[in-house]
């Protein structure tokens, strides 16, 4: 078994490394290029005695021969430590029209759990013990249960089945979920038991008052039209919400958002993003650069919308970006 350290130095290596020193080396071009037409027409020597103090070109070989190592595990031992933990992050959400006997109701989502290759054991299990430890009214999975191996799937379920919930919980499909074959995935979820919504809602009583869990499946476009087909589809599942319902989206990519605020839906949970997976800072990375909602909390007027960063890894890299479990207090305000 390779251990993991090498495995992440391999793909630091691969994935920032190498393109990081090829813009380096493009960078300086033309310092070289400079440099060759200037020395067709050196200045005028002068002498020097000889001295043991490094020359410039000395320092500069040994910089870039060190470079490389000192960069990748450097960057090893930061996503290391990130790699194998997960927290809990908070977030107090004031809603216009909350009904009162809702206000104060609390959330567990959990996303992106990715059971399997490389998220397994005692990751996971801190996860379903965490959940627990919140007491939550509401249990929600987001999407990418398993990493890709439906050999993993009855571990996933398994562990969503510890998840305690004091009303009710559900899950929903991601697009690591169907990379084996959906068709058996999506078969095997709803034989379990576990509250499984694809394109579907469900109603939980909370304390009284009827909430809507609408779950969007996977939507399978890619390219141009994806973000199209997103909304296409969440437009058509809104056609379920009940009025008199406190209704939640639970949906895996988190451009379903944009719909769902057109449609004053008060609140949207997402995943799939893992925060970023690789970010220089909050702002910085690949999160932005692939997506319009990444991290955290993000609003449009009365709507607002959760992207969790996720719990477990599709490669065993994370860089600022750390993995977590939500936990929401939902207040009236």
């Amino acid at each position: 078994m390779i251990p993991k350290s090498v495995v992440s130095a391999v793909f630091i290596w691969h994935f920032i490394g190498l393109g990081l020193l090829t813009l380096i080396g493009v960078a300086l071009i033309p310092i070289f290029l400079g440099k060759k037409i200037l020395s067709r027409h050196p200045p005028a020597k002068i002498e020097q005695t000889e001295t043991n103090t490094w020359s410039r070109r000395d320092f500069l070989r040994f910089t870039g021969a060190m470079l490389p190592p000192v960069f990748t595990f450097g960057v090893t031992g930061i996503a290391m430590a990130q790699l194998n933990n997960v927290g809990v992050r908070r977030f107090v959400l004031p809603i216009v029209d909350l009904p009162t006997e809702l206000d104060g109701m609390t959330i567990a989502q959990v996303s992106d759990m990715h059971a399997g290759r490389f998220t397994k054991g005692d990751v996971l299990e801190k996860t379903v013990r965490l959940v627990n430890e919140m007491q939550a009214d509401l249990v929600l999975l987001t999407g990418d249960l398993i990493n890709d191996a439906l050999t993993d799937l009855d571990t996933g379920l398994e562990l969503a089945k510890r998840m305690e919930a004091r009303f009710g919980s559900a899950i929903i499909e991601g697009n690591h979920d169907l990379i084996e074959n959906p068709r058996e995935f999506e078969m095997r979820v709803r034989a379990s038991g576990v509250p499984f919504l694809l394109d579907e809602s469900m109603i939980v009583d909370v304390r009284g008052v009827p909430v809507q869990l609408l779950g969007l499946s996977w939507t399978r476009v890619h390219g141009d039209g994806r973000d199209a087909a997103i909304s296409a589809a969440v437009r058509k599942l809104l056609e379920q919400r009940e009025a008199d319902a406190f209704p939640i989206l639970m949906a895996h990519h988190p451009h379903a958002f944009d719909a769902a605020a057109e449609a004053q839906l008060p609140l949207t949970l997402s995943g799939h993003t893992h925060g970023g997976q690789l970010m220089l800072n909050e702002q910085l990375g690949f999160g932005p650069a692939m997506f319009r909602y990444w991290s955290g909390l993000y609003r449009k007027n009365k709507s607002q919308l959760i992207v969790s960063n996720g719990v477990g890894n599709w490669f065993p890299l994370r860089v600022n970006a750390p993995a977590e479990i939500v936990h929401l207090t939902l207040r009236r305000g």
